[in-house]
């Protein structure tokens, strides 16, 4: 009897750990893909049947929300976005290797849109899948290592969408990006960093 009991009980022990490790294992092999339009910006084919009261209305928006913008480089671009509505690039930078286990590669993008809203913006993204990323806006310029990456010097944007594809991620509001110097993949599970995107300003 003893013996059975001993059994079961650790048949159970290998079942859970089984199914533990394909939680933590799988995302390593499933692909996650995310194609998110890009925030705030009418389709094409919206802009096509957009009466001109309305289209005259998302111009003096798009100028009234570039004269609250303090940055020269955001005033300089006021007329291309009178015209286009589109959002204006604060800083920018591609996905590295964190490792060679740890890939990534694609552009990161942290945008002003037209009514103030800051948001990151990931085009063609494609990161080594994993359990528990998430991003992170970190103020260290460009991680190497994981010990780059501290509970002082990072907000969490949110769970990571999928781990290829175009996505975006809503910055809260007051957040001084000035202080930030990179994003980051980062595994939460077990405190690895996946992949870092250095930003810089745009060339004037």
């Amino acid at each position: 009897m003893k013996r059975i009991l001993l059994f079961g009980g650790g048949a159970v022990v290998v079942v859970v750990g089984a199914v533990a490790a394909w939680i933590l294992i799988s995302p390593l092999f499933i692909d996650e893909v995310v194609d998110e339009q890009f925030p705030g910006v009418p389709s094409p084919q919206a802009l096509s049947t957009m009466p001109d009261d309305k289209k005259q209305a998302m111009a003096e928006e798009v100028l009234e929300a570039a004269r609250g913008m303090p940055d020269k480089a955001m005033n300089e671009d006021r007329d291309a976005m009178t015209s286009t509505g589109a959002p204006v690039v604060l800083r920018a930078g591609m996905f590295r290797d964190a490792d060679n286990i740890h890939k990534g590669s694609g552009a990161a993008s942290l945008y002003q849109l037209v009514n103030g809203t800051q948001v990151l913006r990931f085009e063609n993204l494609k990161v080594t899948n994993g359990p528990d990323l998430h991003v992170y806006l970190v103020r260290h310029p460009g991680p190497e290592a994981s010990s780059d990456v501290t509970p002082e010097n990072h907000i969490d944007l949110g769970a990571l969408k999928g781990n290829i594809g175009n996505q975006n991620y809503t910055i809260p509001a007051g957040t001084d990006l000035e202080s930030f110097g990179s994003v980051v993949v980062w595994c939460e599970a077990f405190g690895v960093l996946f992949a870092t995107a250095p930003l810089t300003p745009p060339a004037s």
